[in-house]
């Protein structure tokens, strides 16, 4: 039985238990005159079984998981040939590979030496006991849960105060989960980014005017040592970034201005949606649209001006990529310019104000915070823009304002140094890191302008 067997079983059990619970706590009412006499409300009861037989179940299941592959893997090595067991720690760790990758099946058996085969399908074996070990284990003790439960269930039991309790205590783990992982991207991110400045120097990362992070072929290859200079990358995300909000900024606003203002329900309840659709069209789509349609659009339009176009450009990306944010500024400034007070707009129109005077000297300033935090999230949005930039802009990393150059992006580059197999020891590797650093912090830094936008506004207006 897999894991994944193992919780749709533990699922239809809680299932079970909340029906349980619920009949049992109606029948214990019963016998004291009805569900007048109960603290709390059947469906507590119900949901306080289900909880006793799902979290103590779920904890198991999840240190088992945990340790299972770690002690499998003990036991699997300890059973290898001495010649084997003697390797390095790094080639011990890729036969330990190549024997999961067999038993996953993405090794052909006939490939594999004997030893290895073997080894797999002692790993298998322990795995399949394990996987029954677990599954008898858990749903033993999803079921003496739901006994316990029954055996607790009382006219007087605080069934509500328990349920909300364990449901804050949940709400606690989740956040202290998502609080960890946070912690653990950034200091794994800047473990490999000061990795990276031991090789390279910050200054000339964050100061260097050429990017070129090839490793060497040859001795006496130009540039052998490569260069990692990370102006031009942060150039070209700025190019690109500052066209899309060039777009979607004036767009948006004015779209949501209309929509919320002028516009009667009739035309609102259709055009609002159809300019969210932008939002749920995959990227490759616009990546798409901007190699085939938009770029040839610029370059022949480029040509008959007599400019010097290439087939690739930033702002081709940067058009696209300002379309395709555009409902990150027009839904979020619409629903808080909806969600300013009627009271304000009435104020202004008795006195004197009219409609456009209103909606720039009332309205807009009211609405700046949420305003503000859309547009950021936007500039987020262009910042982190991978599949258009690969597609129209190109991975040539220029260092230029022109807009009708072939540039690239932090995001690409990323993708561009992690393809493939690499060696994290190489500066070119960790330079990706590295890299992910600067985009970490200035993502921080735009998230604490909004923070500041929003809170001094928001005591102006509320």
């Amino acid at each position: 039985m897999t894991p994944t067997h193992t919780l749709i079983l533990l699922l239809l059990l809680c299932a079970v238990g909340y029906q349980v619970g619920k009949k049992r706590s109606f029948a214990v009412a019963k016998i004291r005159g009805g569900p007048r006499v109960l603290h709390s409300r059947p469906v507590y009861y119900g949901s306080l079984t289900a909880l006793w037989c799902a979290v103590p179940a779920l904890i198991v299941f999840s240190s088992w998981l945990m340790f299972e592959s770690g002690i499998i893997t003990h036991l699997v090595i300890s059973q290898l040939p001495d010649h084997i067991q003697d390797l390095s720690a790094d080639r011990l760790n890729l036969v330990m590979n190549d024997i999961r990758n067999l038993v996953n099946g993405n090794i052909v058996s006939k490939a594999a030496g004997p030893a290895i085969q073997s080894a797999a399908d002692h790993y298998q074996q322990l795995q399949s006991i394990s996987h029954a070990s677990v599954a008898v284990l858990v749903l033993v003790m999803a079921i003496a849960g739901i006994m316990a439960a029954q055996y607790y269930i009382r006219p007087e039991l605080r069934a509500r105060n328990h349920v909300e309790r364990m449901i804050r205590y949940l709400l606690i783990v989740c956040s202290t989960i998502a609080i960890f992982t946070t912690i653990g991207i950034v200091l794994s991110v800047l473990y490999e980014s000061i990795r990276f400045f031991k090789i390279v120097p910050v200054f000339e990362f964050l100061f260097g005017l050429e990017w070129s992070p090839q490793m060497a072929i040859r001795s006496d290859q130009v540039g052998s040592s490569g260069a990692f200079g990370a102006i031009p990358v942060f150039m070209g995300t700025f190019l690109i970034s500052v066209i899309a909000l060039s777009v979607s900024v004036p767009v948006g606003l004015m779209s949501a201005i209309y929509l919320s203002e002028y516009a009667n329900k009739r035309f609102r309840a259709v055009a609002k949606p159809l300019l969210e659709i932008l939002a749920g069209i995959p990227t490759v789509v616009y990546g798409f649209f901007a190699a085939l349609v938009v770029a040839p659009v610029i370059r022949n339009t480029g040509e008959f001006m007599g400019l010097d176009v290439s087939s690739e450009s930033a702002l081709a990306a940067g058009l696209v990529m300002g379309i395709m944010i555009i409902p990150f500024v027009s839904s979020l400034s619409d629903d808080v310019i909806n969600a300013v007070p009627q009271s304000l707009r009435d104020g202004a129109y008795g006195l004197g104000s009219t409609q456009s005077e209103t909606i720039r000297y009332v309205i807009l300033p009211a609405a700046l915070p949420g305003i503000v935090g859309g547009v950021l999230l936007a500039a987020s949005r262009a910042i982190g823009e991978t599949m258009i930039v690969v597609m129209a802009a190109g991975l040539s990393a220029n260092l230029t304002l022109n807009p009708l150059e072939t540039v690239t992006t932090v995001t690409v580059q990323i993708v561009t140094l992690l393809v493939g197999d690499q060696e994290f020891d190489s500066s070119k590797t960790l330079a990706a890191f590295a890299l992910g650093l600067v985009l970490f912090i200035v993502t921080l830094i735009l998230n604490v302008i909004a923070l500041y936008v929003v809170r001094k506004y928001r005591e102006q207006y509320e």
